[in-house]
């Protein structure tokens, strides 16, 4: 059934390279599709740039008897994201799933973080997406159909420490995800976000000085990036048409539904409430349900498997 599953569909990768981009890309071209390898090979950090990694994915597909291009354009700019959409359309006639995969890292502590290093983040990692979800968004629309996977992460789901940036923007990719998928369900588009655990260039610049630190690295030095691969194919595929505005998360051979904000206690007065009213009675009857300043490793305790 793999090998039929996207037959006839064209998909667009972003920083598809190495890591978790690299297995997605090279799983929906096992599926049938033709696919749109894009990377800029830049270091973790957005710096630099190498041709290489995008088309040594692109042969590697080939060789296993796939089709695909290479695609060095930057998500973090308009014109550039709607140019590597045109390169699926010019390589293959069509696109039909974008997976928004590019992401870097400039973990920092808060009080310490520069403006550039909040901007650089949001511009990759939030802005990315809008900008090659929305270049993509004309050409599903006139087709009636398409479909979007958004990399979201457990920093923003839950936090982790010294990732403002990095977690406002993969929230925010969650929250960009939930109104593409209401805005064009009318035109048979689908958008997803997932959230993967996997040991990846990103993830090997997390401090490992303390034994807390190196406990936590070696668990995430378990996580196999290829294992997400097979689940985005899926979601990818028209066997999953009903399954929209989800965040999921997949961690080895774990697979996840996230809850999605509701509002969970309600306070209520006749009277209307005063500050001093606040005080008294709402803090103390919601203070059981507070969230404790949980990490992603204080929720996910288990031993991947």
């Amino acid at each position: 059934m793999n090998g039929k599953l996207l037959e006839g569909k064209v998909a667009l990768v972003t920083g598809s390279g190495r890591g978790v981009g690299r297995g997605i890309a090279l799983d929906l071209a096992a599926a049938g599709a033709r696919v749109v390898v894009n990377d800029i090979g830049a270091s973790t950090t957005g710096e630099g740039a190498d041709l290489g990694p995008a088309q040594q994915v692109v042969e590697e597909i080939r060789a296993a008897g796939g089709h695909a291009v290479a695609d060095t354009h930057s998500v973090a700019d308009w014109d550039e994201a709607h140019a590597m959409v045109q390169t699926a359309i010019d390589a293959f006639g069509r696109i039909d799933i974008v997976i928004n995969n590019a992401g870097i890292l400039r973990d920092t502590i808060f009080h310490k973080m520069t403006r550039e290093e909040f901007e650089a983040v949001i511009n990759v990692n939030l802005n990315g997406p809008f900008y090659v979800s929305r270049a993509a968004a004309p050409h599903f629309k006139a087709q009636n159909g398409g479909n979007y996977v958004h990399i979201t992460s457990s920093s923003g789901l839950i936090g982790n420490f010294g990732q403002a940036n990095y977690a406002a923007a993969k929230l925010g990719v969650a929250a960009l995800s939930k109104s593409i998928a209401m805005d064009m369900q009318r035109f048979n588009v689908r958008s997803n976000a997932v959230a993967p655990w996997a040991w990846t260039r990103m993830v090997n610049t997390i401090p490992a000085e303390t034994e807390e630190q190196k406990k936590r690295v070696e668990g995430l030095m378990k996580l196999i990036p290829e294992r997400i691969a097979p689940f985005v194919t899926a979601l990818s595929s028209d066997a999953a048409a009903g399954v929209t505005g989800q965040i999921f998360g997949v961690r080895n051979n774990e697979i996840y539904l996230f809850s999605q904000s509701r509002p969970i206690r309600t306070a209520h007065t006749s009277d209307g409430w005063t500050p001093e009213s606040v005080i008294e009675r709402v803090f103390p009857m919601f203070e059981n349900d507070f969230y404790p300043l949980h990490r992603s490793g204080d929720v996910f305790t288990w031993d991947p498997v």
